[in-house]
């Protein structure tokens, strides 16, 4: 399985936003839900620009070890977003990905999926 959706989700994320890793498996309907998500942000490549750090457990929480748990907790004060006791105010700060926009047919009906 690649890990490019992923990557090119949070990518989108704005400065001073954040994300879970639910709420990617949600958005991008990954097999194996937040646990893959996970995964993929841990085989995260270096130098290709992506903002790992604004990727969070549920209720916003930092869930990476030591010395990344203290770099991310500085990467997200430096974009304003307050970290107390390892969290965030996720209601404060959760980006909403943009919903993917449904085909349309040449006939103009809007498609769903493969038939």
């Amino acid at each position: 399985m690649s890990f490019d959706p992923v990557y090119r989700l949070v990518k989108q994320i704005p400065r001073g936003r954040v994300l879970t890793y639910g709420a990617i498996a949600k958005a991008l309907r990954l097999r194996g839900g937040a646990r893959t998500a996970g995964r993929a942000m841990g085989a995260t490549p270096r130098g290709k620009g992506v903002p790992w750090h604004r990727v969070l457990g549920a209720n916003g929480k930092i869930l990476i070890r030591e010395p990344y748990a203290s770099l991310q907790k500085k990467l997200l004060e430096s974009e304003g977003i307050p970290v107390v006791e390892s969290r965030i105010n996720v209601k404060k700060h959760l980006w909403t990905p943009p919903k993917k926009k449904a085909r349309t047919s040449k006939n103009g009906r809007k498609s769903v999926g493969p038939r």
